[in-house]
């Protein structure tokens, strides 16, 4: 009975989706009171699609060390993020800016948009988003789109009039195969003069524009009808024809064929049938045409009729370059013929997708200046370039979906009163490690671990294999470069750099690793073995930071999409990216490693209230009254809790300049910066939560070896692997391997390997 209940429940949830997205048909003169109403029912191409990216809002991002306002549409939240396009938001904002330039008849009109770039880059996920959310909106009540269908057969003799007969009157009816817009049934002027109307009534930033002419179809039913009801001397000739038993108006959901067209790299045909269609001769002599061409008789299956209304997207362009100077003419004169004599009007908004085989074949006559035969059609293209991802953590995301089944967009939005906190949860994102259930040679299920932050390493040497070496500045590295490009801000110990302080205007994320070839690194990893045991930990099923990057690099030579002169290069960046894995493991041992160092809040805060005091010459409040600030506490701060000074920097409790200037520079300056940009008229000091100060926090968590070698001084790193019992090295090890397994995400067996790789390199210098 559970069983059945569920399945009910399911039954009845597709019932009321489709009942959601589905209206009964109404009269035409219904359908112009709703225009009225609502104007984006009658939306040309270019509104609609552009009201339907607007629709879903947007968020904060940050991109190449930009802070940038992202559509939301382009995470593909209609279809749980599946085909987000991840990163290339400068690129996605400056087409939804064309969008809107065209929607509003401010230019642009004639041009195709492009969308051009390396494999990998997120362009099919666009068409594929594009289908998801357009299909997505037009479910919605803001987002309904409308055409007509028709009944031309009045009586049991007119019937072959129609494609088929049937005994049930819905037979008859026929919607038009190209989604013609209801407002194009109107004559010309009548039509001009009601969208104006329809305007005036809804001052909308963006009008709606008179639709173009009736399609050849919906046309050849309108003139059967209008000659029937002239012969029988009917005066009201347009009412007639568009009467509710004849004419109704009909919303549909937007899909690939209806309403957005599609054409793929193995479609074939004659350039006619891949753009419109092709005649069936079957159905002309159905018609009785008599040698005529009657329009009832074209499928109407080409690219551009199946997009009419909305979108016609032509995919891997570069195998349908001979259609591409076919519609050079198409956005100008927004017409493409059927055959000769009978044209059609379209309303569509073109879009191309290619790899960059077809700027090459487009610049193969460049030469020629004026006489290239490509010029035109190069002029038409407005071209939108997609790049490699330039910021680390959208290139884990991107790492993850592709390992996974998981597709919700990791959304860290940026919020202008804490944009640390996004950067935060972002890092955290990026180290968690990854399982993966598996089954080996021999049948059995297997579960590998990747340790934390073995995909973040994997994304950092991708994103810096893809970064512009040219003209750094001399403080800045490409690891440096690519955090910039990935939070718009570091920190180099207390001082804040910001991305805008740089230019970086090189050729960033045009060449480099593609996702696929580190998804596909990763794979064979997962089903290879490790030289690696352990006596009770299995440490064999276990790949760090240091197993993948060392596969990435050794695999580059065999990869055939690399030339010798990218391998040399991208092997030569590895050192780098090896040291910054390390440095974030050696921070995650450091921190459980000093777990318990913590300081109270409380501490924290009287420390900074007695800063203020000093520097300001003024005293404190206490329970015993006020009171001058306390040089013995504040020391004690400093040395013992922050660990940034010794007795040498202090006479007796007097601070030395450097301490002085690190109370001013760093704790006060943080506060009233902080302060600044919170600022309001009830804001006071002591309502500030001291913990989320971005620079205070940062200098109580720069945890040292210096401080752990202050704490445990009978701490020996060389005996990290085998501990004796009953040492401190021992106690020490246990304490943080449970720390990291429970705190950071590792397992028994990813933090015993972490920890042990940190201490080998640690054990170097102890000394």
């Amino acid at each position: 009975m559970s069983e059945m209940t569920e399945s009910t429940d399911y039954l009845a949830l597709a019932d009321e989706a489709l009942d959601g997205a589905y209206e009964p048909p109404r009269s035409l003169a219904e359908f112009i009171d709703l225009a009225f109403e609502r104007s984006g029912v009658a939306s040309h191409a270019a509104r609609y699609l552009l009201s339907a990216i607007e629709s879903m809002g947007t968020r904060t991002v940050v991109e190449e060390g930009v802070e940038r306002e992202r559509y939301r549409f382009f995470d593909d939240p209609a279809n749980d993020g599946e085909h987000a396009v991840l990163g290339n938001t400068g690129v996605l904002n400056a087409f939804v800016d064309d969008l809107r330039t065209v929607a509003a008849g401010r230019g642009k009109e004639e041009k195709i948009h492009w969308f051009d770039g390396p494999t990998a880059t997120g362009k099919s996920e666009l068409k594929r988003c594009l289908i998801n959310g357009l299909r997505a909106y037009s479910k919605t009540e803001a987002g309904r789109r409308y055409t007509v269908e028709w009944n031309i057969a009045a009586s049991e003799e007119d019937r072959n009039l129609s494609y088929a007969a049937g005994d049930d009157a819905e037979d008859d009816w026929y919607q038009s195969p190209v989604q013609a817009n209801p407002l194009s049934v109107f004559p010309p002027d009548v039509r001009a003069e009601l969208v104006d109307a329809i305007n005036a009534a809804n001052d909308d930033h963006i009008p709606i524009r008179a639709a173009p002419d009736l399609d050849p179809f919906s046309r050849e039913a309108f003139e059967i009808l209008e000659e029937r009801y002239r012969r029988s001397g009917r005066p009201d000739l347009f009412s007639a024809v568009t009467d509710r038993r004849h004419l109704r108006v009909k919303n549909y959901v937007v899909d690939v064929g209806r309403g957005i067209g599609v054409l793929h790299a193995e479609d074939d045909g004659s350039p006619k049938e891949r753009l419109v269609g092709s005649w069936m001769p079957g159905m002309l002599r159905e018609l009785n045409a008599r040698g005529r061409k009657d329009p009832r008789a074209f499928s109407y299956d080409g690219v551009l009729s199946q997009g009419n209304g909305l979108l016609t997207v032509v995919e891997d362009a570069s195998q349908h370059a001979d259609l591409l100077r076919k519609l050079l003419n198409v956005p100008d004169e927004k017409r493409v013929k059927l055959d000769k004599g009978i044209g059609m009007d379209l309303d569509t908004q073109l879009v191309v997708i290619s790899n960059p085989d077809l700027d090459a074949e487009l610049e193969q006559f460049a030469d020629r200046n004026d006489r290239d035969p490509l010029k035109a059609l190069k002029r038409r293209l407005d071209r939108h370039e997609f790049r490699y991802l330039t910021s680390v953590s959208l290139e884990t995301e991107l790492i993850h979906r592709e390992l996974t089944d998981e597709t919700a967009v990791w959304d860290a939005e940026i919020d202008a009163a804490d944009p640390e906190a996004a950067h935060e949860r972002l890092r955290e994102r990026m180290a968690e490690p990854l399982t993966v259930r598996l089954r080996d040679d021999r049948g059995r299920v297997r579960e590998r671990e990747l340790a934390p932050h073995a995909l973040e390493a994997a994304a950092m040497y991708a994103v810096v294999t893809r970064l512009d070496a040219e003209n750094l500045p001399p403080s800045i590295g490409l690891i440096d470069k690519a955090l910039l490009f990935d939070r718009g801000v570091v920190r180099d110990g207390d001082e804040r750099v910001d991305a805008d302080d740089y230019e970086f205007d090189g050729e960033d994320g045009a060449h480099g690793i593609p996702v696929t070839y580190t998804r596909d690194t990763i794979a064979d990893l997962l089903h290879g073995e490790t030289d690696r045991a352990h006596p009770d930990l299995p440490v064999e099923d276990v790949l760090t930071p240091e197993d993948v990057l060392h596969a990435m690099a050794e695999d580059l030579s065999a990869a055939p999409v690399f030339s010798r002169a990218e391998i040399a290069e991208y092997e030569g960046r590895l050192a780098t990216v090896k040291e910054h894995a390390f440095e974030l493991q050696e921070a995650d041992v450091l921190d459980a490693v000093l777990s318990d160092k913590g300081v109270a809040e409380e501490t924290v805060a009287e420390y900074v209230e007695h800063v203020f005091a000093w520097d300001a010459g003024e005293q404190v409040d206490t329970d015993r009254g006020a009171v001058d600030p306390d040089p013995l506490l504040l020391k004690v701060f400093e040395t013992e809790h922050l660990g940034r000074f010794d007795d040498g920097d202090y006479a007796g409790n007097e601070p030395s300049e450097a301490v002085e200037a690190f109370r001013r520079d760093t704790v006060i300056t943080a506060l009233n910066r902080y302060a600044w940009e919170h600022r309001d008229d009830d804001f006071a000091v002591e309502d500030v939560d001291l913990s989320t100060v971005p620079v205070i926090r940062a200098v109580l968590e720069a945890h040292s070896w210096e401080d752990v070698r202050r704490i445990h001084d009978d701490l020996d790193p060389a005996q990290w692997d085998d501990p004796p019992a009953n040492t401190e090295t021992a106690r020490v090890k246990a304490a943080t391997i449970d720390h990291m397994t429970t705190e950071q995400g590792y397992s028994e067996a990813s933090a015993e390997l972490a920890s042990r790789h940190v201490m080998r390199e640690v054990k170097g210098r102890w000394d």
